[in-house]
């Protein structure tokens, strides 16, 4: 993988995470939507939701044993 590939993943998944706790700035979400390809940000986005629902099922499960 080539460095500008690299720095263009990075940049897609810090720009999903950006976008999912809400501090995506205009000109990075302009600079995203020109740049971007939307097939990128469509399995960043879906990665990041299944990581996170995997997460909340683990703290929930150390929270609440099952009985």
């Amino acid at each position: 993988m080539t460095n500008n590939k690299k720095n263009s993943v990075i940049n897609t998944i810090k720009s999903v995470g950006a976008a999912f706790i809400g501090v995506q700035s205009d000109k990075k979400r302009e600079q995203d939507f020109q740049q971007g390809k939307l097939s990128h940000f469509i399995i960043v986005g879906i990665a990041g939701v299944v990581v996170f629902i995997s997460v909340l099922i683990v703290l929930v499960s150390l929270v609440i044993p099952n009985s």
